[in-house]
Formats: structure tokens, sequence, C-alpha cells
């Protein structure tokens, strides 16, 4: 029988395991919440199949925890140091920051440094656009690309995500990876002993390959080619060498590095609508906007239209009535841990 984890117990069950391990409350739910984020959305490359790195990490002191985050300002622009602090933690202080500037200055801009891997874009997208917010967040990588014409790793997947809030329609959120498909998604086929399509990646000769492993080994292909390269190339620039982080072979990889921080970089940037138009006539443009398009003629076979977004808030109301299915691998991870720090998974199963 399929087991299948209530959505809040998980959460709090991964919260907790973080707060005996070390990490202060506020900051353990919110890693937790940006995991199982993740999952609910269908992003379960992005969700508690993290947890036991976290951990992992957190164990061997490779993550500071507590204390406050150090900024510089300077007008609209914030530049963040986040001090080698959960991904997560930081990514939550450079949105609130982002936030605010753009509340006095009509756009805030955030540069971060010192980072870790914080989770999906579209945790941070879905608080900015509750807050009337256009926003857009990048962040860079650790290598897993090579660049066009090359073989190996030197850029990340690193991704591209815009926030933009409707009034009656959901949210506009484009939350995606610059390589042809996130390389968690291999992780993941790889855990399953699954193969994964043809076009995905190379092998570490520069051969294309089905063979998961083998793809973990080499690179992930960029999405449309020279132009995905470009795309990740400028990403770099901006959330590595402009704001001090990493960059390039400098994002060290956190499953593999277990003597430096990741120093990964990120860049958020928050619009205030007001500043443009009143938010209510935004949202009405908006949703004229979406209605127009989904009444245009849908190709043979397709039933309807969606906008960037709409799948994975299908994919987080079915899985939050339905529960989540975790693979076998990751269960037995966080059972693992759970009898290490004396909690049982099995209080997150959702009841029948």
């Amino acid at each position: 029988m399929t087991r299948r984890f209530h959505y809040e117990r998980l959460e709090h069950f991964c919260a907790e395991l973080f707060i005996r391990a070390g990490v202060p409350q506020e900051e353990a739910e919110m890693v937790a919440q940006s995991l199982v984020q993740a999952d609910l959305r269908g992003v379960d490359s992005h969700g508690v199949v993290r947890a036991d790195i976290y951990m992992r990490r957190l164990e061997a002191g490779m993550v500071r925890t507590g204390g406050q985050l150090d900024y510089m300002e300077d007008g609209a622009i914030r530049i963040l140091d986040g001090s080698n602090h959960f991904g997560a933690v930081v990514g939550n202080r450079a949105m609130d920051l982002a936030i605010e500037a753009s509340q006095a200055n009509g756009v805030g801009v955030v540069g971060v440094r010192g980072s870790n891997h914080f989770g999906t874009c579209a945790y941070y997208l879905l608080k900015g656009v509750q807050q009337d917010k256009i926003m857009l967040i990048l962040s860079n990588a650790s290598q897993t690309m090579p660049p066009t014409g090359g073989i190996r790793p030197f850029i990340g997947t690193n991704p591209l995500s815009i926030g933009v809030p409707a009034g009656k329609h959901l949210p506009f959120i484009l939350d995606m990876a610059t390589s042809v498909v996130a390389r968690g998604k291999i992780i993941s086929a790889a855990q399953r002993g699954e193969s994964i399509p043809q076009g995905w990646a190379i092998d570490k000769a520069g051969n294309p390959t089905t063979d998961a492993q083998a793809a973990l080994e080499g690179s992930v292909l960029p999405l449309g080619g020279a132009k995905g390269y470009a795309i990740s190339m400028f990403i770099d620039i901006l959330c590595g060498v402009l704001t001090g982080a990493g960059f390039g072979k400098y994002v060290n990889n956190m499953y593999e590095n277990w003597d430096d921080p990741q120093n990964v970089g990120h860049f958020f940037i928050a619009f205030d609508i007001p500043r443009f138009m009143p938010i209510d006539q935004f949202q009405s443009r908006m949703d004229l906007y979406i209605d127009e398009l989904k009444a245009e003629p849908t190709a043979p076979g397709v039933s309807e239209i969606l906008i960037p977004g709409e799948l994975e808030h299908r994919c987080t109301v079915t899985r939050m009535r339905e529960g989540i299915v975790l693979p076998d691998k990751v269960e037995y991870e966080l059972r693992t841990w759970g009898e290490r720090y004396a909690l049982d998974l099995s209080d997150a199963l959702l009841e029948e």
C-alpha cells in the first residue's frame, strides 16, 4: 500500500528534526517549509529529498545557524551577507529586504553572497506576489552544465524566476532552470533506478546518455543550447561576480565539497506595483490579459491553455488533500534521522 504523508505533519517532522539538531526554531521552520512546499508543488527534486544532505552538512559543521545577517544599504540596493546560513533563511531575509526597499524606492534590489542551496525560487515568489510585488529572483549553483561546445561542467543550472500577481486569476509564477531539466530530477531518477530522456545530459566523455548515473558524472545540457548557456552565464555574473559570491568553479558542491562553504549567490528584485498604477487597476488588466490568453484556440488534443505556475498550484491542492508520496530511499533517510533524534516519521502519515 502506498504510504502518504500529510504536508503539515511532514513539515513539523522536518522542522523538529532541524531543531533537535541545534537549529533555532524560526530558522528550522523556514527550512522545513521551503522543502515541503516544493513537494506540494510537484518539484520533488527540491523537496524533503534534500533533508538528508542538509542534515549531514549541519552535523558536519558546514552550515551556520543563529545570529543576525549583516547587509549594506545604498538607496534601493542592499548587499546581504548570508554568512553561510541555510539558504532558506538567507532567502527569506533577502525577500524581506527587497520588499522593504521597494516600498521606499519603488524598486528593491538585493544581491546575496555567502548563501547555500535555497530550495525553489517559487517559495519566495509566492511570498512577494502576496504583497503586491512583481518579483524577479535569480540564483547561481555549483557546476553541473558545460558551456556550449564544452564537455565539462562549468556553470550551474542557474534558475530564472518571475512572479506577477493577478486578481481573480492565479499569479504568474515562472520558476525554471536554465538547463533542459533541473539536475535534481536526474538525482531523483538515479535514486529510483530509472533512465532519463535523451537530450537531458551528456556523460563525462561528452556523449549523449539516458543513464541517470552517467549523467550525474557528466553534465546537464543547457536549455535551448547556446541561449540557455548565455542566460545561465549572465545569472552567474549577477549572482556571483557582482555580489562577491562564488561563480563558476568557485560555487562549491554541497554533495562533494566537505571542506568549504558553498558560497552561493542570489539576486532579488522587487517592483512595487502601486508606483506604476493602482493595484486594483493592475489586477484587472492582468485578469483581462489571462482571460484573453485562455480564450485562444487550442491545438489538437489540448483541452486548455495554462499559465506558468498553474500546474504546480493544482498539484498543491491535490497533495494537500491526498498527501505526499515519498520515494523509498527518502522515507528511509527521514526515518533514520528521526530515530537518531527520537522522532517517529509515522506520526506524519496521512490518516485514512
